[in-house]
């Protein structure tokens, strides 16, 4: 299943998935030829850096959500460009050196078949390199949309709702690559457990893009009620002394080579 996020909102909203991209894009060491398969581009920002270390290669970057890539297409250049495509249904006519993904694969559930679609993509010898959130990921808002989710004014609405997201524990996620048929496979955790400046900047990241399966389950009439709800709860649960609010963030990591 995919969701329509808002592009321009999550501009806004996702300064701690573009620091981690940052720095993973730092550690690939690209020479300035490769060809490049971004999944789960967003607005494109990431995939505009990698464009830029890549002036003789090709970089494209594709999302699922139209409103992504209405945000990512006015970053186009001469060669960047953006296709509105299901990263489960990869159907990209070329021969990729580097697949990339940050911050997206936890919306994919079926990684058997990811592994299998982007072998057929990547050229002898290519790179893969994902970050994604594993187990213990938002700790506190799966405690507070859990909570919202079964109250009596909205339950109804979650009777057949299917968990939107793949967080595996990394000893889960290093048995699975290894049927993979990649060569050099590293998978690793990280902590990124992380401090929002304020209340604004915390809400802005549960609106876009946390909130978004569940808000497409529920009735026009209800949604205000059941989005201020869920910011309530989460401003009491993750507010602290100074002002700031903390979430737990959890990677998995992956590095391969074909």
């Amino acid at each position: 299943m995919t969701y329509e996020f808002d592009g321009k909102k999550y501009e806004k909203a996702s300064t701690h998935q573009k620091e981690w991209g940052e720095r993973i894009i730092e550690e690939l060491a690209l020479q300035g030829t490769e060809r490049i398969l971004d999944l789960g581009c967003g607005d494109g920002a990431l995939t505009v850096q990698l464009s830029r270390l890549v002036p003789d290669g090709e970089v494209v970057g594709i999302d699922a959500s139209r409103g992504m890539i209405d945000a990512a297409q006015s970053k186009q250049g001469r060669n960047l460009r953006f296709v509105l495509m299901d990263i489960n249904n990869l159907d990209v006519d070329q021969e990729f050196d580097v697949v990339f993904s940050n911050a997206t694969l936890h919306w994919v559930k079926d990684h058997r078949r990811l592994f299998s679609n982007v072998q057929r993509l990547l050229g002898s010898g290519g790179i893969v390199r994902f970050n994604f959130a594993g187990d213990g990921n938002c700790s506190y808002f799966f405690k507070v949309i859990r909570e919202s989710m079964a109250l009596p004014s909205f339950a109804n609405y979650f009777e057949e709702f299917t968990w939107p997201w793949y967080m595996p524990t990394v000893e889960d996620y290093r048995t699975l690559v290894k049927g993979a048929g990649f060569h050099n496979t590293e998978v690793w955790g990280e902590n990124a457990d992380r401090f929002f400046p304020d209340t604004e900047a915390l809400i802005k990241w549960v609106d876009q893009p946390s909130l978004v399966p569940f808000m497409a389950c529920i009735a026009d009439q209800d949604k205000a009620s059941f989005r201020e709800f869920v910011v309530r709860k989460m401003i009491e649960e993750t507010s602290q002394a100074d002002g700031r609010c903390f979430e737990t963030f959890r990677r998995i990591n992956l590095l391969a080579r074909k």
